[in-house]
């Protein structure tokens, strides 16, 4: 097989996958545009359907939610099928959905899509479970920045994907790079611990920060790696003065974390060293529970990791809803195409 040419019968899957050939165990565009990733059943489906010259079915397919939140993935469902005789009619990108809701409508003989079910569901279920995820952290933080710092909980290949759904959901900074750029924005970072731990001191780092990445970005200092955090804040902006855009708390477990107390103690510092303009940026285990007591504390800005990355998907559901211009459907769904007038093509 070459290029991004679809499986078509079960020959071309014999002798299972190269593994030992490839550097990762991830599938690339090319794969999944080739219906490498797809359930075999579907595979099997094709084989005969084209056998049988059926596969040219004209067909509806439903897609619907199972919970509601934020319909995420219609735009990279419609880049997987450019070019194919379908009909996409989807919610926009980023709108609120319904469970139960049908999201998405696919029309077109059955062949030009069925092999991608396995995709397509795979696509819209996690990318709204994600940005869902993301929304209800923001929701949480009223008018109060979230970044996604979720990138390092998910296997690389999928975490790009994660932080774009995490920007649509409404976060305001990404930290990996091609998540970011694949939303249309920039990645948002300083320093982590290891560069910190490796310098010898918080407040060095911080200057050698200023030193050579003056032009990329706010500062915003890491003050828990060697001392208590409102010490060091204090610290670090009496020496820096209006360099010193935030300092950020990342307190681990073992210490109690981030607390409202830590937060309320560290501003009380910042105020009373003349340093009111220094934000406060907490990360560490943060979600939508934790959220607004630190916000309330004087906390100005979130970074949130695993609650994004391991938010449950949202189950999608396809059904074939009419086959060749007849309604019809399997027991305990309601024959037809759902009539939706959010759906747009």
């Amino acid at each position: 097989m070459s290029g991004n040419s679809e499986l078509t019968n079960l020959n071309e899957i014999a002798g299972g996958a190269a593994a030992d050939s490839r550097r990762l165990f991830s599938a690339d565009n090319s794969e999944i545009h080739s219906a490498r990733v797809a359930d075999v059943y579907l595979l099997k489906t094709r084989q005969i359907l084209r056998a049988e010259h059926l596969d040219r079915t004209p067909v509806i397919a439903d897609i619907h939610a199972s919970a509601d939140g934020l319909f995420i993935g219609g735009q990279e469902v419609r880049r997987l099928l450019d070019g194919k005789q379908v009909t996409v009619r989807a919610l926009p990108e980023g709108e609120r959905m319904a469970a139960g809701e049908t999201v998405m409508q696919l029309e077109g003989p059955y062949d030009e899509f069925g092999i991608h079910e396995t995709a397509i569901l795979g696509i819209l279920s996690s990318s709204s479970g994600w940005a869902t995820a993301a929304a209800e952290c923001v929701r949480a933080a009223g008018n109060k920045p979230v970044a996604c710092f979720a990138s390092r909980h998910l296997h690389p290949a999928a975490a790009p994907v994660m932080e774009r759904a995490a920007l649509i959901g409404g976060c305001s900074s990404a930290s990996n790079i091609l998540g970011a750029q694949l939303a249309g924005s920039q990645p948002v970072g300083t320093i982590p611990h290891a560069l910190v731990l490796i310098v010898g001191d918080t407040l060095e780092t911080a200057e050698l920060y200023l030193k050579h990445l003056a032009g990329s970005g706010p500062l915003v200092c890491l003050v828990d790696t060697f001392r208590d955090e409102a010490e060091e804040s204090v610290r670090v902006a009496r020496a820096l003065g209006r360099d010193l855009y935030g300092v950020r708390l990342d307190t681990p477990g073992e210490l109690g974390g981030v607390t409202p107390e830590l937060v309320a103690r560290t501003r009380e510092g910042l105020d009373g060293a003349g340093a009111g303009h220094v934000k406060i940026f907490c990360s560490g285990g943060m979600n939508p529970l934790r959220i607004p007591p630190l916000a309330a504390a004087g906390a100005d800005a979130f970074g949130v990791g695993s609650y994004i990355s391991a938010a449950d998907p949202i189950d999608m559901t396809m059904d074939l809803k009419e086959i060749s211009g007849k309604p019809i459907a399997k027991r305990g769904r309601t024959p037809g195409p759902a009539q939706n007038s959010r759906l747009v093509e």
